[in-house]
């Protein structure tokens, strides 16, 4: 019998300059950011390709009581491959709309 294919989940935590690799960090500390939100790990996967479901009132058993949310994704891509792609866009993502924050 074939193993039933389940979506990958990304936690915002997983992306976070802020947190040690030991408090939940999976991403490169080079490629993380501060603070990412559920939303913009969405929009990346959706950049990417890779239908992305956002489920925003998810609790990181890790994250204390602060409600980040998590997205979803599915593809036949290996959980690392994919957070290397998406912590490499959001950092993308970050860098070419800081500019446009300070100006507005």
């Amino acid at each position: 019998m074939a193993k039933e294919k389940r979506p990958t989940a990304l936690w915002p935590l997983y992306f976070d300059s802020e947190r040690s690799v030991k408090e939940g960090r999976r991403a490169p500390k080079r490629l993380a950011v501060k603070s990412p939100k559920a939303e913009e790990i969405a929009q990346v996967a959706e950049a990417l390709g890779l239908k992305p479901v956002l489920d925003k009132e998810a609790l990181h058993p890790a994250d204390g009581h602060s409600r980040r949310g998590r997205v979803f994704v599915s593809g036949e891509y290996l959980k690392t491959s994919v957070l290397r792609k998406v912590a490499e866009k959001l950092k993308e993502l970050r860098t070419t709309s800081a500019p446009e924050a300070k100006r507005g």
